[in-house]
């Protein structure tokens, strides 16, 4: 403590006022000390110091006299000095003349040249603070200055009045240390602390004024991106959350099935509204930081799998669902429910659920149970399901397998197959139903040979022969769905036929739906029967204009489709080839989903009663497999539909195509003579053959199977011609055949069946054999008889 003295002042003040100066020097020490320290303990002490110090002047002076100076100060002003070192601010006092009369250390250090506030060296604005300051404690007792900047520091200033006379002013400056909050919550968060929040499920990040992210613990940064060693320090906090219409956060990365977060925002500078700040976040239903560090990777494993993996709660609430799981479902991931019984059928939703809390709270066991999923009720398929452990929030683990493209093949291979069936039924059905209408329609005929046009049961008979005529012609459609009629295939181009048919198919479709026609370049030819082929085209427009019940366009085009075409389709049905692309296009109200796979089976229909019989599709489907082509349909409800038939391009030389119509012999005399066998199983298809051709001259005999009939040759009888069905009980007629013809030489023959001559031809196996289709009339039967009996 440096002590300065007043210059002028009377010794003799000293030697006659002793009392005077030492109890306003004890004044002036003890304010002094209390402004200072506020320590009412020291300044006790002190008291009693000065009190002690003062006895022993006055005992002193009493007992030998000592000679005052006008230099000498009071003795008191140590106690002031002791006072103000304990103290860390700048500590001056100075008069009323504004000289400094004392200060401690940490003044005269901070503030050389000796002199008193406000004579500091600071610039004239601070100068005039303290300036102001003086006078209002001159005035008022105190004064304060909250900041003060000199130099590269900043003070804060108190003056008060002391004295007993009040003719001192106190001054203390203290210096406001100024700290790096942002610096240091950087450190918090990245060091030791923030790796303790962590572990207890905080996640703290440090963010700064321009909202960029300054430090994140590694519960953050793994909750965010997934990786606890993704660097995200300098990127926008804001691009990993997300806000949802109610107002609650999340992080991006996890989606819609993320768990809300709840966030703490502590501002960093609080005369900044928008300033740097330290964000502590926790799940807002609790989940713990081991959920947030094993399961994130947990989840990361899973997404890279190709198995359909999920992840659920114990209450059934999606945690986590990887890309295969969505595919497995037919659903984008957006699109997957927040629980697991939305996925499947009502009549599953309860054992789904009820797994579920079974094996979540339970022993970590496993197992599979049947379910069948919204999407495809019709498909049941393999729900795994299994109890994990130490994830959090997770308790279940669910499976499925990604068996989309088997489950596609399997269907296919199941509709071949049904096709396939449905065909040998449908084939069988003809065989029989053709049987029934020979003989009706023989019958007519028949009887018809005995009533003339104008006869009271002509009309009658003549309208029972047309409906046998429209039913033969169902049985055709059937032997075309099931591949078993008779094609006549020629080389052709696609656009001929379509040329040739569509005027037609204009007067079919009526005024109120146009048709567009479009050809494609370099189409290849085809082989295939072309009545048949003009039979799908009217088909398929007669489908296309019932379905356009208030008009529309039907759209045919042509093109040619390469190998590479194919590969592109990546379809494991077509294979790799050059084809001729025939498509017929409608805009009417489409086919539902589950409705399509069902459109070329036999009698099915959505048309009303009575204006469908449901066999249209199935014979175009039979016709173009028949011809070695493929047909596909898509539709969707509202949208139309479109049919794709691929026929195989033909390699090699085409053969000149029969344009023209085919003109059969037909003699003006049937009458003929020789003697008939007739071998059929059915009676009333024998008797109507029978009484057929003995009206024509013929000697005929009949017998009801192949051994029968070989029975009459080994009789030693002999026939001119056997007519003969194919298919029959005990020994069928192609048996019969080779057997006659290896005992008795060559034999005319003709074949008569329900089923299609392409198809017997390869069972009978035989030369120099002519063939007569079921249903007949007698005049077809009687033509058949009198050609097979002209060959030589």
């Amino acid at each position: 403590m440096t002590l300065f003295g007043q210059e002028g002042e009377d010794a003799s003040q000293v030697e006659f006022q002793p009392i005077l100066w030492l109890a306003g020097a004890t004044l002036v020490s003890l304010g002094i000390l209390w402004v200072v320290t506020e320590n009412p303990v020291l300044l006790g002490s002190c008291a009693a110091a000065m009190i002690a110090a003062w006895g022993l002047v006055n005992f002193v002076r009493r007992t030998r006299p000592v000679e005052v100076t006008a230099q000498m100060l009071p003795p008191d002003w140590s106690i002031t000095h002791a006072a103000a070192q304990l103290s860390a601010a700048a500590i001056a006092i100075s008069d009323r003349a504004g000289r400094l009369v004392c200060a401690n250390d940490h003044f005269i250090k901070a503030f050389p040249g000796l002199k008193a506030p406000p004579d500091l060296g600071v610039d004239d604005a601070n100068r005039e603070f303290l300036v102001t300051a003086g006078r209002a404690a001159w005035r008022d007792g105190s004064a304060r200055i909250d900041v003060l900047s000199m130099g590269d520091r900043q003070y804060s200033v108190k003056v008060a009045r002391a004295g007993t006379a009040d003719e001192y002013l106190l001054w203390r400056l203290a210096v406001i240390e100024r700290l790096d909050i942002e610096s240091r919550a950087m450190e918090l968060v990245s060091g030791r602390i923030g790796r303790a929040m962590a572990q207890n499920g905080i996640m703290a990040v440090s963010i700064g004024a321009d909202g960029h992210i300054r430090a994140a613990n590694i519960a953050f940064t793994l909750r965010a991106t997934g990786s606890d060693t993704d660097v995200i320090t300098g990127k926008p906090f804001a691009s990993y959350m997300r806000m949802d219409e109610g107002g609650s956060v999340f992080f991006e990365r996890e989606g819609r099935r993320g768990l809300p977060i709840r966030l703490l925002n502590i501002a960093l500078a609080e005369e900044k509204a928008d300033g740097s700040s330290l964000l502590l976040a926790v799940d807002e239903e609790g989940a713990k930081v081991e959920r947030g560090l094993a399961l994130a990777h947990v989840e990361q494993l899973l997404s890279t799998l190709p198995l359909g993996l999920a992840l659920v709660d114990r209450n059934g609430r999606f945690l986590f669902a990887n890309d295969a799981f969505a595919r497995v479902l037919d659903l984008s991931p957006e699109a997957i429910p927040p629980y697991p019984g939305d996925l499947v059928i009502a009549e599953d939703t309860a054992a789904v659920l009820d797994s579920i809390r079974r094996y979540g709270s339970g022993a970590m066991t496993s197992g599979d149970i049947a379910v069948r999923l919204k999407e495809r009720p019709d498909e049941v398929i393999a729900l795994s399901i299994a109890g994990v452990r130490g994830l959090g929030e997770a308790a279940v683990l669910l499976g499925l397998k990604d068996n989309s493209e088997e489950t596609k093949l399997k269907r296919q291979v199941a509709q071949q197959t049904k096709m396939e069936s449905i065909g040998q039924l449908a084939g069988g059905v003809a065989h029989d139903f053709n049987n029934i209408l020979t003989a009706i329609i023989g019958y007519c005929d028949l009887m018809l040979l005995r009533h003339q046009p104008g006869d009271g049961d002509y009309d009658d008979i003549q309208q029972i022969k047309n409906n046998s005529n429209r039913a033969a012609s169902l049985t055709r459609q059937l032997l075309a769905f099931s591949r078993q009629q008779t094609l006549r295939p020629q080389i052709l181009q696609l656009p001929d036929v379509v040329a040739d048919v569509s005027s037609l198919l204009k007067r079919l479709l009526g005024e109120t739906v146009r048709l567009e026609v479009h050809h494609g370049r370099s189409l290849g030819p085809v082989r295939a029967d072309p009545g048949q082929l003009e039979q799908v085209i009217v088909n398929l427009g007669l489908n296309a204009r019932d379905a356009m019940d208030k008009g529309g366009v039907v759209h045919i085009s042509t093109k040619s489709v390469s190998q590479d075409d194919v590969r592109a389709m990546g379809s494991d049905i077509l294979p790799i080839g050059d084809y001729a692309l025939l498509s017929v296009e409608d805009s009417g109200t489409g086919i539902s989903k589950e409705n399509l796979g069902k459109i070329f089976e036999p009698f099915f229909t959505t048309k009303e009663v009575g204006k469908g019989t449901g066999l249209g599709l199935s014979t175009v489907y039979g016709i173009v497999k028949q011809s070695g082509g493929f047909i596909f349909a898509e539709s969707e409800l509202g949208q139309g539909t479109r049919f794709d038939i691929y026929l195989p391009v033909h390699v090699g030389e085409a053969p000149a195509a029969d344009t023209g119509k085919k003109e059969f012999y037909r003699p003006k005399d049937l009458w003929g003579s020789g003697r008939i066998l007739i071998v059929e199983d059915e009676d009333m298809v024998r008797a109507v053959a029978e009484r057929a051709l003995v009206r024509q001259g013929y000697v005929v005999e009949t017998a009801c199977d192949g051994e029968e009939a070989l029975a009459l040759f080994a009789d030693g009888k002999r026939y001119d011609l056997v007519v003969s069905d194919v298919v029959m009980p005990n020994m069928d007629g192609p048996t019969m055949a080779r057997n006659l013809r290896g005992q008795f030489g060559d034999i005319r023959l003709l074949f008569m069946s329900g089923y299609a001559e392409e198809q017997l031809r390869e069972t009978i196996s035989l030369d120099n054999v002519s063939f007569l289709p079921k249903p007949f009339s007698v005049q077809q039967i009687a033509e058949a008889v009198h050609d097979a009996m002209a060959m030589e």
